[in-house]
């Protein structure tokens, strides 16, 4: 039997999968709210569709489902149009996954948090994510596997752009860390899943070091061979709100279990390895 992906919300993440999947001779149907974005899909050799519309017929080939859209004050986007429908396959279902984030354990003042941890987030964005989660765990028979994501950065996301135009900032805040992950590594995360399904386990995917935002900053300008972006005291620095909402919680993620549950070796452990292979991707695109 094909194995075929459902994708909903099919980004950054699931496109990096995907890349692991098609040589492996999957189907991806991928959901995506624009037709230029489909188009595009279609390139990659992903079978578009565009959402809202007419998912009865990947839904019922669906052997897996991956779902990467994010929640919004009003639910989950995908479980209001797809409720139903999903309810009705779940038990055929061999595997299926959310991706959340670690946003849903809130601020720890720079403690460490797994995944055991209570869910107290204090962003509005991290309360939607909770009750994401809450609604996609009770729909009975789902082979349901959340992965809460840290920070997430790869090919084109990455902070080289801002530092070699000089909108890049250093923003001090004591005591302030993040976790990251490269997207490759994501990637390779749910492959090991799909391979070894566990419904209902619970994964986090971030790197080995969760680090203070400047000196990833730092260590990029430093790659470049660029000055040092100048220091921002967070309390005077001009901020959007969302940006600052980012600075509302701080955190170390433990990995552990991609580590021991699925045999998972990180390729990007650290940012410093991730930032260099951006940088010699970058390098060799440009021959």
């Amino acid at each position: 039997m094909t194995k075929t992906l459902l994708s909903l919300g099919h980004g950054f993440s699931a496109r990096a999968l995907s890349e692991l999947l098609l040589p492996q001779g999957w189907v991806i149907h991928g959901t995506t709210r624009s037709a230029d974005k489909a188009e595009a899909l279609k390139q990659e050799g992903i079978v578009p569709h565009v959402f809202p519309g007419n998912l009865s017929g990947p839904l019922e080939e669906a052997t897996h489902l991956l779902i990467s859209a994010g929640p919004d004050a009003e639910g989950d986007p995908m479980l209001r149009h797809l409720k139903d429908d999903i309810t009705r396959i779940a038990p055929r279902l061999e595997w299926a996954g959310y991706l959340s984030t670690t946003g849903v354990y809130g601020n720890h003042d720079g403690g460490w948090v797994d995944e055991d941890t209570p869910l107290t987030p204090s962003t509005r964005r991290g309360k939607w994510r909770v009750a994401a989660e809450a609604e996609w765990q009770a729909i009975p028979d789902l082979p349901l596997h959340i992965f809460r994501l840290a920070g997430i950065y790869g090919p084109g996301r990455g902070p080289f752009s801002k530092v070699r135009n000089g909108t890049a900032r250093r923003i001090i805040k004591p005591g302030q860390v993040f976790s990251r992950i490269h997207v490759e590594d994501i990637a390779q995360v749910l492959a090991a899943s799909i391979a070894q399904p566990d419904p209902g386990a619970i994964y986090n995917m971030c790197d080995d070091d969760p680090a203070p935002p400047q000196d990833v900053i730092a260590h990029a300008a430093e790659l470049l061979g660029q000055p040092l972006p100048p220091e921002e005291d967070f309390e005077t620095a001009e901020m959007t709100p969302m940006a600052r909402s980012f600075y509302a919680e701080s955190k170390r993620v433990k990995n552990d279990k991609i580590k021991t549950d699925l045999g998972v070796r990180l390729i990007y452990p650290t940012y410093r390895e991730g930032l260099a292979a951006l940088l010699d991707l970058e390098k060799a695109q440009q021959g």
